[in-house]
Formats: structure tokens, C-alpha cells, sequence
């Protein structure tokens, strides 16, 4: 089974990042705006709105607050895959900076280049949102 594995260094705190991650319903305001463009939840289930008009439903199958992990599997989406299954770790790196671990196995592996690509994609796009929420909220308290 492949797997793909990104490591995200972003300019925020643990806490930040985490907080942002571990709120599961707001995937289109916290995480990748304009990529997704809503969230509707139904228990632990997640269906994801995307830009380009398709769904991707998914199960939240863990939030470990303790270890700041948060994973999830795909049920339903216009790939054509057989198995899914992604976590994100949250980890501190560096001084107010933090690493996040994106982890996806999936079958079959001949989707290896567009999940890559996805990923690659989304996690630039999560960067970016991540850090932008943070120095909104560092100027609106100075």
C-alpha cells in the first residue's frame, strides 16, 4: 500500500495549529479556503464541498487531544479509490514554529501521482490559511 508522508513547517504555535486542525467542520474557513467550500457534518461523519462541484465524505475516525493527532478515512469521493486513510500529527519544531505530519495510505497505488499532488497542493494551502489566521489574530490584539 503506498503512502505518502508531508511534513508542513508552519510559523504558529502548536495550540494554533492544533486548534485549527481539530476543528473538523471547518475545513473550508480554517484549512483550505477556496479549495473546499463548505463542510456539513453529520456525527462523525464530514462532507466536504469542493470548488470544483465534488463531494468527498469522510469519517473522523480519531481526535486524540493528548497527542494532537487527528485522523480520518474517505467513504466517498470522485477518485476511484479502494482504501484511504490520513492523519495529521502536530508537533512543536522550533521556536513558535510547528510541524505538521500529514500521513496518507491509500489503494491502488496507480493514484499515487494526483493524492501527491493533492497533498502538495493543500498543504501549501493550509500553510498559508494557518499563518494568515494567526498575524490576524496577533494584530487585532496589538
Amino acid at each position: 500500500m503506498p503512502t505518502i508522508r508531508k511534513e508542513i513547517l508552519i510559523d504558529a504555535s502548536p495550540e494554533q495549529v492544533w486548534n485549527a486542525v481539530s476543528d473538523v467542520g471547518a475545513v473550508h474557513h480554517r484549512l483550505v479556503p477556496g479549495y473546499t467550500e463548505n463542510t456539513i457534518m453529520n456525527g462523525h461523519e464530514r462532507t466536504l464541498m469542493m470548488s470544483n462541484g465534488n463531494r468527498v465524505r469522510e469519517i473522523i475516525v480519531s481526535i486524540d487531544e493528548k497527542e494532537r493527532r487527528m485522523a480520518y478515512a474517505v467513504k466517498e469521493s470522485s477518485m476511484a479509490l479502494l482504501h484511504h486513510h490520513a492523519s495529521f500529527k502536530i508537533l512543536p519544531y522550533d521556536d513558535n514554529i510547528t510541524k505538521l505530519v500529514w500521513t496518507t495510505d491509500f489503494l491502488p497505488v496507480q493514484l499515487a501521482p494526483e493524492i501527491q499532488a493533492r497533498v502538495d497542493r493543500g498543504s501549501q494551502v493550509m500553510k498559508e490559511t494557518i499563518e494568515a489566521e494567526v498575524r490576524k489574530g496577533s494584530e487585532s490584539r496589538e
